[in-house]
């Protein structure tokens, strides 16, 4: 089956920008030229590969598709390099983080890129339980992920995991007028609707469901903690965050003896790729030197 390289380079540019008017901007081509290209594409493996809606998407084959034409990218981005180098040239590299590893142990990674003078980062932000499906869907190279399970195509490592405890500012327990959380009703900060770690602590301590008490939405992690500090809401808190606003008595555990342990992996493909490889060791270093093992 021969899948040309402008083909498949249509097929992602879609994906990536959601209308093929966008993605024909991005290859410096016509908007009938994309749509030829992904139509002949469809007609050589005999399935539809996008979805013609607002924005376009990528079905399962089409989601194949992307993974090998992004790979094919990479590499033909690398060789170009190390034959022809050119000190303005830069790489994209796609990779899927959760919001808290952003705000806290990822950044030491984020310094490391920032000395890399061949590298783009393109950054997707995405809760650790479901990052792997943007492996799945090819939309990223490599992820933090909480799932061990390799997605097809990617190998995957233990990094170590992040410790959440649950707390709360005095001044809120000052409110509710005890020392002692009352759980069905002092009011609760969570980072979106994918984000269970509350909800979890509060089925634990025998809250019903139907009856939790009022949730604040608070979707960015420096945010988050801003709510929880103020005095927003109580929330599960990263121990990095906590140890030093628990030593300026600016937050207080509500359950010391009952920490959340969220375990973390490193999902990439594989690829005999330089830059991939060189991001991946960026990634270990700063696990180990931040995360509980």
């Amino acid at each position: 089956m021969d899948l040309p390289a402008p083909q498949l380079a249509a097929l992602v540019a879609v994906v990536d920008h959601g209308t093929f008017e966008a993605a024909a901007r991005e290859l410096h081509v016509t908007a009938s030229a994309v749509s030829q290209r992904i139509r002949a594409l469809e007609s050589t493996v005999g399935q539809v590969l996008v979805r013609r809606a607002s924005p376009c998407t990528a079905t399962p084959a089409g989601a194949t598709l992307v993974r090998l034409g992004r790979a094919q990218a990479l590499l033909q981005a690398e060789a170009r390099t190390a034959l022809e180098p050119d000190e303005g040239r830069r790489t994209e590299l796609g990779l899927a983080v959760n919001a808290d590893s952003l705000a806290t142990w990822f950044r030491d990674v984020l310094a490391e890129a920032a000395t890399w003078d061949d590298t783009v980062l393109r950054l997707e932000v995405e809760d650790q339980a479901h990052s792997h499906e943007l492996l799945r869907r090819g939309e990223t190279l490599a992820a933090v992920t909480s799932d061990p399970e390799p997605v097809q195509g990617c190998s995957v490592e233990p990094l170590g995991t992040m410790r959440y405890l649950a707390a709360a500012s005095p001044a809120l327990l000052e409110r509710s007028g005890s020392r002692e959380p009352d759980w069905s009703r002092l009011p609760v900060v969570v980072f979106n609707a994918k984000d269970t770690l509350q909800h979890d602590l509060l089925a634990e301590v025998g809250v019903a469901t139907g009856h939790e008490p009022p949730t604040h939405r608070v979707p960015t992690s420096t945010d988050f903690l801003e709510a929880v500090v103020l005095g927003l809401g109580w929330g599960m808190v990263p121990e990095t965050q906590l140890l030093p606003l628990e030593r300026a008595g600016r937050l207080v555990r509500l359950r010391p003896d009952r920490p959340v342990d969220v375990p973390l992996h490193w999902q990439r493909w594989r690829l005999d790729s330089l830059l991939l490889g060189r991001v991946t060791e960026a990634v270990r270093r700063a696990a180990s030197t931040h995360l509980r093992r």
